[in-house]
């Protein structure tokens, strides 16, 4: 069917398909049984619905939970969870919170240590929905709520035997998207191309596995982030700083090769942020390092990646890193600051 239509499967993503004839474009993306049609011009959209048996529900308006609003004339997009935020809180019994500004307490360290070792001890948590919990808020973090990532990839990290503690800290993600819920992720209205940042942090990390976090922003509003713990052990600052920037080249790759054949268009270098000078020369330098010298050659990868144009290593200050807030929980004003750095706002 797909091929007799015309349309041609994205090879970066199995659930997009897409048609070009000239200047004229249409996408399909495909969930299940659920399609979400885009295009240049809307008769694209209507010729298409003559072509295909579908129910046609009109407008996008709802997707997975989510709300999207469109501004035509000002060519910008929002999407937000409130509702399902709302719905999670009435859930957990948790709508009656009172706000606060941020997700995690920056002096709050959570351990493995803290987890229950008695039998009152798991008997205290034997009725508390952590596991649905902490999956609940995954889904907002995947969503439209990036400012939460890295809070809920370290309540996480406990889901096998959490303890009050724990719990305590779910619930203050909870208490932070009780006061965040009306915010928007906007899209559009800024001429800018596809930009990236990458960091680590391995300050907070028991196990001394830093996190790495990296987050994507295209015409200056965020398509694509993440927290991951980092496999290996690092023994430097420059090295878990220049991991990160492995790991967040993979996905510039990956983007990049989305929008070029999307948009039958070839990129020029897309600039990725690192506030580690250090990490930034490795990554330009092919020479021998006596201390980086034990460095997987795996991750030397992002060397090619440079040499190659295919992204631009860039300095930037940690103030205005915006992947910091993906790797450490900060203070009220930086997730304040970032949080509008990502694109979510009042609408």
């Amino acid at each position: 069917m797909v091929r007799l239509l015309g349309f041609e499967r994205c090879d970066m993503d199995q659930a997009v398909f897409f048609r070009r004839r000239a200047k004229a474009l249409i996408v399909v993306l495909v969930h299940v049984d659920d399609c979400t049609i885009v295009a240049t011009s809307q008769p694209l959209i209507d010729a298409f619905k003559i072509e295909i048996d579908i129910t046609d529900l009109g407008e996008l308006h709802w997707i997975l939970g989510i709300e999207v609003r469109h501004v035509c004339e000002n060519r910008t997009i929002f999407i937000s969870q409130r509702s399902y935020i709302e719905s999670i809180l009435r859930h957990y019994g948790l709508q009656d919170l009172k706000p606060l500004s941020i997700p995690m307490d920056p002096n709050v360290r959570l351990t493995s240590a803290q987890s229950p070792l008695t039998t009152d001890e798991f008997a205290q948590m034997r009725d508390v929905p952590y596991h649905a919990a902490v999956g609940s808020l995954m889904y907002a973090s995947l969503g439209t709520h990036p400012d939460i990532t890295y809070a809920v990839q370290t309540v996480s990290r406990f889901l096998t035997k959490p303890r009050i503690a724990h719990w305590d800290t779910v619930k203050r993600i909870f208490h932070y998207l009780k006061g965040m819920k009306e915010l928007w992720l906007s899209y559009g209205g800024q001429q800018k191309g596809l930009v990236g940042y990458a960091d680590a942090d391995g300050s907070m990390a028991e196990d001394r596995h830093a996190i790495s976090g990296y987050a994507f922003l295209l015409h200056g509003r965020a398509v694509s982030w993440s927290t991951k713990r980092q496999e290996i052990i690092s023994l430097l600052t420059t090295e878990s700083e220049y991991i990160a920037a492995t790991y967040t080249s993979k996905e510039a790759l990956w983007l990049r090769s989305l929008i070029s054949q999307l948009f039958n268009t070839s990129l020029g270098s897309t600039t990725l942020f690192s506030d580690n000078q250090s990490a930034i020369a490795l990554a330009k330098d092919h020479q021998y390092h006596a201390r980086t010298k034990h460095i997987n050659v795996w991750f030397h990868f992002i060397r090619w990646i440079v040499e190659n144009g295919s992204i631009r290593l860039v300095y930037c200050p940690t103030d205005e890193m915006v992947a910091d807030t993906l790797t450490k929980a900060l203070p009220s004003p930086k997730v304040k600051h970032f949080v509008t750095e990502l694109g979510l706002i009042s609408v």
